[in-house]
């Protein structure tokens, strides 16, 4: 990164005086676009057949098209959790730190509690709690609750933190904590994903919080580029040139099999293969070449579509700005078109009940359709979705400064 480069994100602030800021379409393409993808996942997880049998990223049972339809949605979680510090500063932009801080810890908790309390609800339908994921969205919750604490530091020592937990993090991949104990769940939160039971109810911890801390706080640095004032041709060579060289760090680190993630590549049983192990490289925590990988196209797609205007975009935007809506809605919906996909094939309803992740749950083994039906449910859930976020889009954007509590969804 060069010396202006970090100039940039540290030093620049914004005029004394200016008018209100809009939104910036780009960030929102963007999220829109991920969260398309994510729908993906989620549907996979409650439709695919193969997902209840095995790991669409093993390579020993795996083939082409559930790999790259599981690696495509690896691009969703960074992308969320570094658009959020982006966000987070350009709110903050306006407001006092004071007053940044208490919305992002009242968000973070909102959040984190909404994983648990909500969420968590609509993924099993089953009111007595039996599983709690701890996911993407405790993971922003409790990034954001740290983020409240950085903000009131300064820019520089929040650009050092993100670096240090994005860049550090790997050197923490052999310290393991034994045990389903309080400490082993302790250490799990920080940086080991781990299941583990107490008294009536299962906590799967699959985002440690460690990177993703780091990623929010590096997207909160990237929010000096958005600021009002700031040249835009050169914000999008800025974000051109980083994202470029993350894509190359990402390759030369990988090859090199030294640094970067817990799982190294090796050569398969042919190219196309080979070249699936090379990006298979660890979500759980997301390891700093799962980083580089996703984050650096993404500062791409930021660059070239900062003035992508047409009909389509201005349709995928609308789920952008409505995110955490789109995020209910789309688990409640994916969860009951499952229960009809249950029943069509011979099962109770009461087989979608569950007690444990779907994928694991015991009485629908035999449960699932093929691929191209998982697409073809994911095609019509984007369409079921979309005149529900564009109503709710237009609800929040005109009564958003009477009714505060919008600005949490």
């Amino acid at each position: 990164m060069s010396t202006i480069t970090i100039d940039t994100l540290i030093n620049y602030t914004p005029p004394k005086t200016f008018t209100k800021t809009k939104r910036i379409e780009s960030i929102d393409l963007l999220r829109g676009t991920v969260m398309i993808i994510m729908a993906l996942d989620h549907v996979r997880d409650y439709f695919h057949y193969d997902a209840f049998h095995y790991d669409p990223t093993d390579l020993t049972h795996t083939n082409i098209f559930p790999f790259l339809t599981r690696w495509i949605t690896h691009y969703c979680a960074p992308i969320f959790i570094f658009l959020a510090g982006i966000s987070a500063h350009l709110y903050g932009a306006k407001r006092s730190k004071k007053e940044l801080f208490v919305f992002l810890l009242t968000r973070g908790i909102w959040l984190a509690l909404a994983e648990m309390g909500i969420i968590t609800l609509i993924q099993t339908f089953n009111p007595s709690y039996p599983v709690f994921n701890l996911q993407v969205i405790w993971a922003i919750g409790i990034s954001m609750i740290f983020l409240s604490l950085l903000v009131l530091t300064n820019k520089r020592f929040i650009l050092v933190t993100a670096i240090l937990m994005i860049f550090g993090h790997n050197l923490l991949d052999t310290i393991h904590v034994p045990g389903t104990g309080g400490l082993s769940f302790a250490w799990a939160l920080v940086h080991e994903v781990g299941h583990f039971t107490f008294g009536r109810s299962s906590f799967y911890v699959h985002y440690p919080v460690v990177p993703w801390i780091g990623l929010m706080a590096l997207g909160y640095c990237f929010g000096s580029l958005y600021v009002q004032g700031y040249d835009a041709e050169k914000r999008r060579r800025v974000l051109l040139y980083i994202g470029t060289v993350a894509i190359a760090l990402f390759i030369i680190l990988r090859c090199s099999n030294i640094y970067g993630d817990p799982s190294h590549w090796s050569v398969q049983k042919n190219i196309a293969f080979t070249l699936l192990s090379f990006l298979n490289v660890t979500k759980y925590p997301p390891s700093l070449l799962y980083i580089l990988m996703t984050v650096g196209p993404a500062l791409i797609f930021l660059s070239l579509t900062e003035n992508l205007q047409n009909q389509w975009t201005s349709r995928i935007t609308i789920f952008g700005r409505v995110a955490m809506f789109y995020y209910i809605v789309h688990f409640f919906l994916i969860h009951l078109f499952a229960v009809f996909g249950a029943m069509i094939l011979g099962h109770s309803w009461t087989d979608m009940i569950l007690s444990v992740s779907v994928n694991a749950s015991p009485q629908l083994k035999d449960y699932g359709f093929n691929l191209a039906i998982v697409y073809a449910a994911w095609l019509g859930l984007i369409i079921v979705l979309y005149p529900l976020c564009k109503r709710f889009d237009i609800y929040k954007r005109a009564n958003l400064a009477e009714h505060w509590w919008l600005s949490y969804l």
